[in-house]
């Protein structure tokens, strides 16, 4: 059993923004191919009360940039349930998601330029890309 969710205690006029880590079961390496990562979009999409400011898929895990729309306390757990449920609704793959995820709620606007760059160099670090925008599995700004 999960600790109850700490109330969002952030200024009102600060965006709620959390940093968002969720693996594959086992580390399997297969999110790095374009069906994958169309799916990963096509399903974010389906979660209309959320924006995603950022998104990259590394082969075994995918990181997201999220914030609520509309209720600054909207449930993280709930949304990732949503999200993994409708990815493997729509998936032929086999393979799961491993339970729960790790999450950050960015506390300052830099830090989510901060979480941004360290994502995009997550490839460079693993060395899949030479450069981040050689990567193809990412985006920014959405919704």
């Amino acid at each position: 059993m999960q600790p109850p969710r700490i109330p969002v205690l952030l200024s009102g006029d600060q965006s709620v923004v959390y940093f968002v880590t969720i693996c594959v079961q086992d580390r399997q390496r297969v999110l790095d191919n374009t069906p994958a990562w169309n799916l990963i979009n096509s399903t974010l999409h389906r979660l209309d009360r959320w924006s995603f400011p950022a998104a990259l898929a590394m082969p075994d895990h995918l990181h997201l940039l999220a914030a609520p729309l509309i209720d600054r306390d909207e449930s993280l757990s709930t949304m990732l349930m949503w999200f993994k449920r409708w990815f493997h609704q729509a998936s032929p793959h086999q393979w799961r998601w491993q339970i729960g995820g790790f999450d950050r709620l960015l506390r300052r606007e830099e830090s989510v330029d901060e979480k941004w760059y360290y994502m995009r160099m997550n490839p460079v670090r693993a060395n899949l890309a030479t450069s981040p925008d050689d990567w193809p599995y990412q985006f920014t700004g959405f919704r």
